[in-house]
C-alpha cells in the first residue's frame, strides 16, 4: 500500500512540475541575420568602410579568435543565459534550418505569419493596412484569464495595423505613440517628453530604447501575462549590439517581480532574414516581391538569397535545456504561435486548427 501511495504521490508531483508557466514573453529582432547570431560580427562587413563607420572600435569590442567567442561578445545575454538555460536553432552551418513560409520574405508578411501561425500571401506589402487575420495575441485577449493581460510594444509604426488595434482593442504602444495608459509613472512621462525631443533616424521606426523603456514602465505598473516586444533597429544595422542588453534588462526586471520570477517563458526570433553576402546583406525580398512591392530591387535577377532564413531561441520553465540544437529538422516561422500557446498549456487547435505545428522537441 505504501508503495502504491508513493507512486501516486510521485505522479502527482510530476504533473505539478509540468504545469505551464503563467507568463509569456515574445521578442522579435527585425531582420536579425542568423549569420551574426551564430557567428558574431561579419569581417566582410566590418572591414568594409562602406558599411562600418568605425571598424577599429567595432572589431576591438566584438572581434575574437573564433565564432563562438565572437557571438558571445555580440550577444552575451543570448549565449550566456538564454542558450545555457534553453535552446537556440537556425544555424545553417550546423545543419539547423529555420525558414519563413510566406512568399515575400519581408516584414508585414513575416509578422503576420509569426502571430497567426500561417502565411497569408494576400499580405504583399508593408503598408499599414489593418490585418484581416486574428492574431493569437488578439485571440488570447478574449480567453478567460487573459482579458486585458496582453500588451504589445513595437518600434515600427505598422504594428497597430498588423495586430489590428481598432478591432482587437489590445494595449499597443508602437512607432512614435506616447505612453497613454492611466496613472503614468514619472519615468513614462519623461520618456514621452524625450521621445518628442530626440529625432529618430527613420520616419516610421523609433529608437528601440523608447520601445523597451515604455514596455518596462507598463510591466512594472500593470504586470500583463503576455508581452510582445518588437525591436526594429536590427533591420537597419546588425552590428550595433545594444538590443541584446535591452532583452537582458527586460529579463532581469521580470525576474525581480514575484509574478514573473521562474514563471515566464521567453521566445526570441525574427520576421525575416537578409542577403548572405556584402552585396545583398542590406536587402530582403523573394523574387515575387522584387517583381512587385520591392520593385526598387529590380536590378537583381533573382531573390535575395538568404532572406527567408531565420532563427529562434527560447528559455523558461517549459523549455528544455538543449543548448544549440544542431542537425535539427527544418522549422518554420509559422510554428512559433502554436509553440507559444503550448507554453501556456493552451491547445493551439483551440485558436486555429490549420496553423503550423508546435516545436514539441523543445517543450518539456
Amino acid at each position: 500500500m505504501r508503495a502504491i501511495l508513493f507512486v501516486l504521490l510521485s505522479l502527482y508531483l510530476s504533473s505539478m512540475s509540468a504545469t505551464a508557466a503563467d507568463n509569456l514573453v515574445i521578442v522579435t529582432m527585425d531582420g536579425m541575420r542568423w549569420q551574426e547570431v551564430f557567428n558574431g560580427i561579419d569581417p566582410v562587413l566590418t572591414n568594409n568602410e562602406k558599411f562600418t563607420r568605425d571598424g577599429f572600435n567595432i572589431k576591438s569590442t566584438f572581434d575574437a579568435e573564433n565564432n563562438e567567442l565572437k557571438r558571445q561578445k555580440l550577444m552575451p545575454f543570448l549565449w550566456n543565459t538564454v542558450v545555457q538555460q534553453g535552446v537556440i536553432t537556425g544555424n545553417q552551418n550546423a545543419g539547423s534550418s529555420m525558414l519563413v513560409s510566406n512568399n515575400w520574405w519581408f516584414s508585414y508578411p513575416g509578422y503576420n505569419e509569426l502571430l497567426t501561425g500561417k502565411a497569408d500571401n494576400r499580405i504583399n506589402s508593408n503598408q499599414a493596412i489593418d490585418n484581416k487575420n486574428v492574431t493569437m495575441l488578439e485571440w488570447l485577449n478574449q480567453q478567460s484569464g487573459f482579458k486585458y493581460q496582453v500588451a504589445v510594444f513595437g518600434s515600427w509604426d505598422v504594428f497597430p495595423a498588423i495586430i489590428n488595434q481598432s478591432r482587437s482593442k489590445l494595449m499597443i504602444n508602437a512607432g512614435f505613440m506616447p505612453a497613454n495608459w492611466p496613472g503614468l509613472s514619472t519615468k513614462a512621462q519623461w520618456l514621452n517628453q524625450l521621445q518628442q525631443q530626440v529625432p529618430s533616424p527613420w520616419h516610421n521606426v523609433r529608437l528601440d530604447a523608447f520601445t523597451a523603456g515604455f514596455a518596462s514602465e507598463y510591466i512594472a505598473q500593470h504586470k500583463p501575462r503576455v508581452i510582445y516586444l518588437a525591436l526594429g533597429e536590427t533591420d537597419d544595422f546588425a552590428h550595433d549590439g545594444h538590443y541584446d542588453q535591452l532583452i537582458a534588462d527586460l529579463w532581469q526586471q521580470l525576474q525581480s517581480i514575484p509574478q514573473y520570477k521562474n514563471n515566464t517563458n521567453l521566445i526570441i526570433t525574427s520576421d525575416h532574414g537578409r542577403g548572405n553576402n556584402e552585396h545583398t546583406w542590406q536587402h530582403h525580398a523573394s523574387l515575387d516581391a522584387i517583381k512587385g512591392y520591392m520593385k526598387e530591387l529590380k536590378g537583381d535577377e533573382s531573390a535575395i538569397v538568404g532572406s527567408n532564413e531565420i532563427w529562434m531561441a527560447a528559455m523558461g520553465p517549459d523549455i528544455k535545456k538543449m543548448g544549440e540544437w544542431q542537425h535539427a529538422p527544418t522549422l518554420y516561422l509559422n510554428q512559433i504561435a502554436a509553440t507559444a500557446l503550448n507554453t501556456l498549456k493552451i491547445n493551439p487547435d483551440n485558436y486555429a486548427s490549420d496553423i503550423g505545428k508546435p516545436v514539441t522537441e523543445i517543450l518539456k
